[in-house]
C-alpha cells in the first residue's frame, strides 16, 4: 500500500510529462509546416528548429505556463508563401500575426479550429478565395482584419454569431453579395467594407436582399 501511495504521484508525472511533450511535437510539427511552405529572405524564422521538442524557444513564438503556444508574431516579416491547414492544430493560440506579408493562397478552412482565437490579423498579404464560414467557430475572436487582400465571394453570414466581435475589417479586397447587418455586425461602419468594387448593401436598408444565387464568386 506504501509502495502504491508513493508511485501515484510519480505515474500522474510521467503522464503529464508526457502529454506535454506530445502537444509540443504536435504545435511544433504545425509550426514548422508553416516555415516550410514560405519563403523567408530576412531569416525571421531561422531559429525554428525541428530538432528541439519545444517550440516555445524560436523567436517570434509565445507559450503559456503548459508550453502551449499562444501567438504567432511575424508581422511585417517579408515572408511569401502560402498559409498551411496544420495551424488549426494550434489550440491555444490567442493571436495569429501574419499581416503585411506576401502571403498567398487561400485562408484554410482549418483556422476555424483555433478555438482560443482573440485576434486574427492577416491584413495587407495577397491573400486569395473566400472568406471561410468555418472561422465563425471562434467564439472567443476579438479583431478580425484581413484587409487588403485579393479575396473573393460573399462574407459568410454566419460571422454575425462572433458576439465576441469588436473591430472587424474586409475592406480592399474583391468581396461580392450584400453586407450582413444584424448580429454582431450591426455595430460595423460601412468602412469596415469598403472599396470591394462588387459588393453591395447593407441590407437592412431594405433595398438590397441576400441572394444565394448569381455570379457571386
Amino acid at each position: 500500500m506504501a509502495i502504491s501511495t508513493l508511485l501515484h504521484p510519480l505515474v500522474v508525472l510521467l503522464l503529464s510529462t508526457a502529454l506535454a511533450t506530445t502537444n509540443a511535437n504536435t504545435e511544433g510539427d504545425a509550426l514548422y509546416a508553416l516555415r516550410r511552405a514560405v519563403k523567408d529572405p530576412q531569416g525571421v524564422l531561422e531559429s525554428w528548429d525541428p530538432t528541439l521538442v519545444d517550440p516555445c524557444t524560436w523567436f517570434h513564438v509565445t507559450c503559456d505556463s503548459d508550453s502551449r503556444v499562444t501567438r504567432l508574431d511575424l508581422g511585417n516579416g517579408k515572408l511569401s508563401g502560402s498559409l498551411v491547414p496544420e495551424l488549426g492544430k494550434l489550440e491555444r493560440l490567442q493571436y495569429l500575426e501574419l499581416y503585411m506579408n506576401d502571403l498567398v493562397g487561400p485562408l484554410p478552412e482549418e483556422l476555424g479550429g483555433l478555438k482560443s482565437l482573440i485576434s486574427l490579423d492577416l491584413y495587407h498579404n495577397n491573400l486569395t478565395g473566400p472568406i471561410p464560414s468555418s472561422l465563425s467557430k471562434l467564439s472567443n475572436l476579438k479583431f478580425l482584419r484581413l484587409n487588403g487582400n485579393r479575396l473573393t465571394g460573399r462574407i459568410p453570414r454566419e460571422l454575425t454569431k462572433l458576439g465576441s466581435l469588436k473591430i472587424l475589417d474586409v475592406s480592399n479586397n474583391d468581396l461580392c453579395g450584400t453586407i450582413p447587418t444584424w448580429g454582431s455586425f450591426s455595430k460595423f461602419s460601412e468602412e469596415s467594407f469598403m472599396n470591394n468594387p462588387r459588393l453591395e448593401g447593407p441590407e437592412l436598408m431594405g433595398f438590397v436582399r441576400y441572394d444565394v444565387g448569381g455570379d457571386c464568386k
